[in-house]
């Protein structure tokens, strides 16, 4: 494992709560995490916008709150250009500088994809709309997309969002490293220069895992699957195996030349800050 600390670019997603309970939780989570002096947090933008509200509303209540840039996700499938237009006027009168820019999941029970139907259109109309005004991330699959054709079309679906002015990327989370540097290496060999951040999901209950990576396509290791399954109700167990196996990825990840790490945190602060502690990895802040 590393010997020595080091400062690196650093990143939290959060959802949006929506009870008291959660509300406490995420305070909390924020406040800890921040001590890391990530580069940004990021909160999620539900199916279809569904939490557009408060999205908004939990990325200033972060900002504000830690003084860490606080990023909105947005999803361009199921809204008009209108509605787009509005909410990036929004988030730029609020001061939001940075943007994760994605296709999105259309909510159940509704039909109608709107008037973009890819990242990379979302992409190209922010630029259009607001210049170089946000910072955009964007979506990368080291995996490959669940609905994508193959990997040389998710690789090209890749590639666009590039083009049309990304300035960085996320990656869905996986726990095989070498399909993050083969997708690295592919992407430079198309001529990507910009940053590729690997998405790091922390490991605290197994059947959640299970389903994410179900909906999203991510693969868990057949070793690690019957590992989990033999914890069994143990969450002491699970949390300690989860901490060691993600340590272990994210220190691989960074000596392969990971320009950061990006943790899904599920608004919990436990297993992020044990596996940063086990690094001796922190943030650079906005630097």
């Amino acid at each position: 494992m590393t010997s020595t600390s080091r400062a690196i670019g650093l990143s939290f997603e959060f959802f949006p709560p929506r009870t008291p309970e959660g509300v406490a939780r995420l305070s909390a989570t924020r406040r800890r995490l921040a001590a890391l002096d990530p580069e940004f947090f990021s909160v999620t933008f539900g199916a279809g916008g569904s939490t557009r509200e408060l999205t908004l509303e939990t990325v200033l209540e972060v900002r504000n709150d830690t003084g860490i840039d606080t990023a909105p996700h947005l999803s361009c499938i199921g809204f008009s250009l209108t509605d787009i237009r509005a909410v990036l006027e929004r988030y730029a009168s609020a001061g939001i500088r940075r943007l994760v820019a994605l296709r999105g999941d259309m909510p159940s029970g509704t039909s109608g994809f709107g008037e973009l139907r890819h990242a990379n259109e979302l992409v190209e109309f922010i630029r259009r709309e607001r210049g170089e005004h946000f910072h955009i991330e964007v979506a990368a699959y080291p995996e490959v997309h669940p609905q994508a054709a193959g990997a040389a079309a998710d690789l090209d679906n890749f590639l666009r969002k590039v083009a049309a002015g990304a300035n960085g990327a996320i990656t869905q989370y996986f726990y095989n490293a070498d399909a993050y540097f083969r997708f690295v290496e592919q992407a430079a060999k198309r001529g990507v220069d910009v940053p590729i951040v690997p998405g790091i999901m922390p490991i605290t209950n197994f059947s959640n895992l299970r389903r994410f990576s179900e909906m999203c396509g991510a693969e868990i290791p057949r070793w690690m699957v019957k590992a989990l399954q033999d914890l069994g109700d143990d969450h002491k167990a699970i949390f300690e195996f989860g901490v060691d196996v993600v340590t272990r990825l994210c220190d691989t990840l960074l000596a392969g030349g990971a320009p950061g790490l990006h943790f899904y945190t599920m608004n919990q602060h436990e297993a992020a800050s044990a596996v940063c502690a086990n690094l001796m990895v922190r943030g650079r802040g906005g630097a």
